[in-house]
């Protein structure tokens, strides 16, 4: 870099061998008046087979900038943004990360849907302080095992929505049951917890079947679950490929013949299929017809913000990358700073009334594993929708508390702040 545009801290955390920032202040705007605009990196997963949810999570990222931007910013200062695509891939995603740190200099960095993503692009942004909003990844190591003191989690994950359905479904349908995962990080973390919960209740799983990323032929998956004939089949499946797997359900037949439970349901996933493709129970964060005080208001917002985008009502993926891009800019006017370990310390300590965050309960940043511990909503399709797109019935609201993922917790060990790059930019 021939000048380095944030100012490195040094005292106790160690500069990263060859890099020589973080971040001074850029000569230009040294000698401006104006104040040097906040640079946010979007990293977001813009083709695979999240590219759905991808596009819906940074749209909410913008939308709260852009709030943030009519008010005069924060701290005086305007927000911009750079973009990259990680296609849905971790290889992509660490120099993605890498490009943004290093070369763009962002400030923050946000985004990710599929949990590799997530969990590579967290790697480098601790090595280099960088603090990390993991916006919509929902794979329980991400807040055990892969947890890092720059990362914070911003959606409910496998875990909290398999508590929230699994109990209920066992009393439904019954105690035989089959897995079907999606054979990488968040399906095999899902499905754990989901086994974990149902073996714990009495329940039992009488087969697991394994399905690879960008299946489009569940054929021989169906006709094997005819076979076993089980009381619930639970799936953690997600992205295009649930798309698919709910399409081929539907077509066979099978959509009424076992109680579906899908252990969380994305609204870009299911947008446009349907009602007949809203099969079974699952869970969600948010929801556009909860009867809240500022729900409606968000709601228009989003139409007058996206007049031309196919998701007419904003769902729970954008809801994620609004909240968290709107509660990383009031952290930063609380403490006045851009400095990454103070914001750190304010984030752990985060708690955010019911009635700001459009749901049933507060909400709050668990600090031992950078989890933000929310509201879980249990849904089933709506078969009778009073106003077009409202394709949900809210069955359930479960008290964060009562959904905390205790099992992956253990494995999280933050990394001190005295071994985390400090900067401020």
């Amino acid at each position: 870099m021939t000048h380095a545009r944030r100012r490195m801290l040094i005292g106790g955390a160690a500069a990263v061998a060859g890099f020589s920032g973080p971040w001074a202040h850029h000569h230009a705007w040294a000698q401006a008046k104006q104040k040097k605009p906040l640079l946010i990196g979007l990293a977001t997963d813009d083709s695979g087979q999240y590219a759905a949810s991808g596009q819906d999570e940074q749209f909410g990222m913008r939308m709260a900038i852009a709030e943030f931007n009519e008010r005069g910013g924060v701290l005086g200062r305007r927000i911009e943004t750079v973009h990259e695509n990680t296609a849905g891939d971790p290889v992509v995603a660490v120099a993605v990360a890498e490009k943004m740190i290093r070369q763009q200099e962002v400030a923050f960095l946000i985004g990710g849907v599929h949990s590799g993503v997530a969990s590579a692009m967290s790697r480098v942004a601790q090595k280099y302080g960088c603090i990390y909003f993991n916006s919509n990844s929902s794979s329980p190591s991400e807040a055990g095992a892969e947890c890092h003191r720059v990362k914070f989690v911003w959606d409910a994950n496998g875990t909290n929505f398999s508590t929230s359905v699994v109990k209920g479904a066992m009393t439904g349908f019954g105690r035989q049951w089959a897995l079907v995962t999606s054979d990488y990080l968040w399906g095999h973390n899902t499905a754990k917890g989901i086994r974990r919960i149902v073996e714990g209740n009495g329940g039992q799983i009488v087969e697991e079947l394994l399905v690879p990323q960008g299946t489009r032929d569940f054929a021989p998956v169906l006709a094997k679950l005819r076979r076993l004939n089980p009381g619930v089949v639970a799936t953690a499946v997600g992205g295009d490929d649930q798309k698919t797997l709910r399409q081929q359900v539907q077509e066979a037949g099978m959509d009424r013949s076992v109680g579906w439970i899908n252990n969380q349901q994305d609204w870009p996933d299911v947008y446009g299929l349907g009602r007949q493709a809203l099969f079974g129970i699952f869970g969600t964060t948010w929801y556009w017809r909860l009867g809240l005080a500022g729900v409606p208001e968000f709601v228009a917002r989003y139409r007058q913000a996206h007049p031309e985008y196919r998701l007419k009502v904003p769902g729970n993926v954008f809801f994620n990358g609004y909240m968290a891009t709107r509660e990383l800019l009031r952290a930063i006017q609380r403490t006045g700073t851009t400095n990454n370990l103070k914001l750190i310390a304010e984030l752990e300590n985060l708690r955010v009334p019911a009635a700001e965050r459009m749901q049933h309960f507060d909400a709050w940043m668990n600090p031992h594993t950078h989890q933000l511990q929310q509201t879980v909503y249990v849904a089933a399709y709506n078969s009778m929708p009073t106003q077009p797109d409202d394709l949900f019935r809210i069955l359930a609201r479960i008290r964060p508390e009562e959904v905390q993922d205790a099992e992956s917790a253990p494995a999280c060990k933050l990394e001190p702040l005295a071994a985390t790059p400090s900067y401020e930019t």
